[in-house]
């Protein structure tokens, strides 16, 4: 089979394992996350080089604000080191054609300022790229942002600009982070877990989904390229036969 010509559009990686991997070599939490962000940056320019032409990272959770202070902050350090790397690298990023989002509610106040100006920068300054389309969730909830497209309808509705019974599952694709973008077809989540964990559980809908034992920060290239394949290998019907 040509695997090359049957790439999945949009992957969807759920980050996870970070803490147990630290525990296994009697380290800090906080050393599982600096590895799990360096295998993010590994796979993000490896799937670039690829051809996928976009990705979702699952980095942080709205439900990831109930771990230990020490985490959340050590978390938010490695994000924000992560943004002033980026800046730093901006004309690399640019030759590679990357453009940068991030999904989730970082207008929240719970987001640092300096973090919300960074990530407003980076995703202006690499708007204009389109060879691979890098979500980063951060502050997300599939539910939130589920909820969060449902108040734009309804406030459509409240100014006159829409009919309840005329709303589509358009209307609620547009009000979502991924606005534009095509659903993932495949889903990788390492670590032995087999949850969705408010992944994208709208757009998951006809997803496939790959599982693996493997803690995040021993992730590979190799075992993306098995996810891949794995994926290629799939017959997707979407409900047809």
């Amino acid at each position: 089979m040509d695997y090359e010509r049957n790439l999945p559009a949009h992957i969807g990686i759920i980050m996870n394992g970070n803490g147990r991997w630290a525990k296994q070599r009697g380290l800090p939490r906080s050393d599982g996350h600096k590895q799990g962000a360096k295998v993010f940056k590994q796979i993000c320019e490896y799937a670039g080089d690829r051809g996928i032409s976009h990705l979702t990272f699952y980095a942080f959770s709205t439900e990831n604000w109930s771990r230990p202070v020490e985490e959340v902050m050590a978390i938010m350090n490695l994000f924000r080191e992560y943004l002033f790397e980026a800046e730093e690298r901006k004309n690399e990023n640019e030759q590679k054609g990357m453009k940068i989002r991030f999904i989730g509610d970082l207008d929240s106040e719970i987001i640092p300022r300096d973090i919300n100006h960074l990530v407003h920068m980076l995703e202006a300054e690499s708007s204009n790229k389109f060879k691979t389309t890098v979500n980063i969730a951060v502050n997300y909830g599939g539910r939130q942002e589920i909820l969060k497209a449902v108040k734009g309808i309804s406030q459509r509705i409240k100014n006159g600009y829409l009919l309840p019974e005329d709303i589509t599952e358009k209307d609620i694709e547009e009000g979502l982070y991924t606005a534009g973008q095509p659903d993932p077809d495949l889903i990788i989540r390492p670590s032995g877990e087999f949850r969705l964990s408010n992944f994208l559980i709208w757009q998951s809908a006809y997803s496939e989904f790959w599982y693996s034992d493997v803690l995040w920060p021993d992730f590979t290239t190799q075992d993306f390229d098995r996810a891949i394949e794995d994926y290629c290998l799939r017959n997707r019907r979407f409900g047809g036969i």
